[in-house]
Parts: C-alpha cells; structure tokens; sequence
C-alpha cells in the first residue's frame, strides 16, 4: 500500500461490510482524556464522529431493515474503539499523526467545548499557539499500522 492513499480512498477500497473490524487495513480509533465529565466525553466522541462521517462518507454502511421492514440508518462499519488518554499524550499524539498524508486527524480542544458561538471559538483558537491547545479528544482513521503506532499501548475507556 501506497503512502499516498488517502483516509477516504482507503475507507473506500476497503468497504467490508462482511468481515470483522479487526480484519481491515483501516483503523478508526479515538482518543478522550478519561478525567473529562462523562458529558463532555459524550459530546467530544460524538462530535468527532460527525467529523469524520462527513470527512469519510463511506464509513457507514448501508441502511438495514428489521424484521418488520423498519429502516434503520447504516451505521460505521468500520468500529471505533475509545481510548483513553490524557491531555499531554493527546498533544503528543496529534503532533506526530499530522505529519503523515494519509491519517485523518479530527481533534476537540478545550477552546471548542467552552464555546457557545462557532465564531469566536474560531477566533480563540486562532490566538493560540500549538502548543497552548489543551486537546480533549482526538479521532484518527488510516492505515492499521500507523495508527497502531500512534495509540499503540493506551487503554480502552472505562
């Protein structure tokens, strides 16, 4: 595999809705600071999901039935493990996994979750150095292998 394929042509490539998730060559993992308040842990993971629903449409799977012929919406196909991680090793970890092309970075700051007006969160964030970004959570879809070595060794959230 190319270092040059992107997230979405890999998600696209590998579109299997009849294996495990441990079986792709994708991985969708994210990463939340388990001191956080489960309301914020909530509202970052699903944020983060929308992030990347939009960025990588073909993460979900097609709509399914139910017995009685109900349509439920397609869900990711791909799983997402939530890890834990803390602010530190969250910036670490962005840092690094925003040199390589071909993983997606989402990320939640704490800038974005105390703010109330998209507006000014744009304008905070933008007075901030890199390194004064308190990240809360990150989100990171690529290759299996890249993405292992970036949160390789941090527990599932709890």
């Amino acid at each position: 595999m190319s270092a040059l394929v992107t997230p979405a042509e890999l998600v696209t490539e590998e579109l299997r809705t009849d294996q495990s998730t441990r079986q792709t060559r994708i991985k969708w993992v994210m990463a939340v600071d388990p001191e956080l308040p489960i309301g914020l842990i909530a509202n970052a993971t699903a944020c983060l999901g929308a992030v990347i629903g939009r960025a990588l449409p073909n993460v979900l799977g097609p709509d399914t039935k139910d017995g009685a012929g109900s349509v439920h919406a397609g869900l990711p196909w791909l799983g997402c493990p939530i890890l834990a991680a803390d602010a530190e090793r969250l910036s670490r970890i962005r840092a690094k996994a925003q040199d390589w092309q071909d993983v997606l970075v989402a990320d939640m700051s704490e800038v974005a979750q105390n703010g109330r007006v998209y507006d000014e969160y744009q304008d905070a964030l933008a007075t901030l150095a890199a390194e004064d970004i308190r990240y809360r959570a990150l989100a990171l879809v690529g290759p299996r292998n890249r993405v292992d070595k970036l949160v390789g060794g941090l527990p599932l959230l709890r």
